[in-house]
């Protein structure tokens, strides 16, 4: 998860760094890689306990609904779309990963998952489909 959290930092980074004019195709790869680090999330969490309709991966969706509205606004004629979206995530994610990335990870961790090969070390410790929160500390 820090890897992934990693590299989405890196890639907004750049996006924040790169030209408006030139924004538009890193904005798709950053999109692609944010779709990706979500759907590795929600599988784990799936695999762990979480109902479908958990808060955590509600989160995620609107945020990935935000993400893809923001391309045909850029494509027609406001070019500032994408640095605005992404000045919004780089404030929101660091308590996203702080709060209910690092809630999950601790989960993750007392349930002995293993993210690699995204299996239990054992399977009878879940209860499928029984979690509804976040992920959070704060959040069951």
């Amino acid at each position: 998860m820090d890897e992934t959290h990693a590299e989405f930092v890196d890639q907004l980074n750049a996006l924040l760094a790169t030209p408006v004019d030139q924004q538009l195709p890193l904005y798709r790869e950053f999109l692609a890689h944010t779709v990706e680090h979500f759907a590795q999330e929600e599988r784990w969490m799936l695999a762990t306990g979480f109902a479908t309709d958990n808060c955590h991966a509600s989160h995620h969706a609107t945020i990935l609904d935000t993400m893809h509205a923001v391309i045909p606004l850029f494509e027609n004629d406001d070019p500032e779309i994408i640095t605005r979206l992404a000045e919004a995530l780089a404030e929101w994610f660091p308590q996203h990963a702080a709060s209910m990335d690092a809630g999950l990870a601790q989960h993750l961790q007392q349930v002995g998952f293993d993210t690699t090969t995204e299996t239990l070390a054992d399977p009878s410790v879940i209860r499928p489909a029984s979690m509804s929160g976040c992920g959070s500390v704060s959040c069951s």
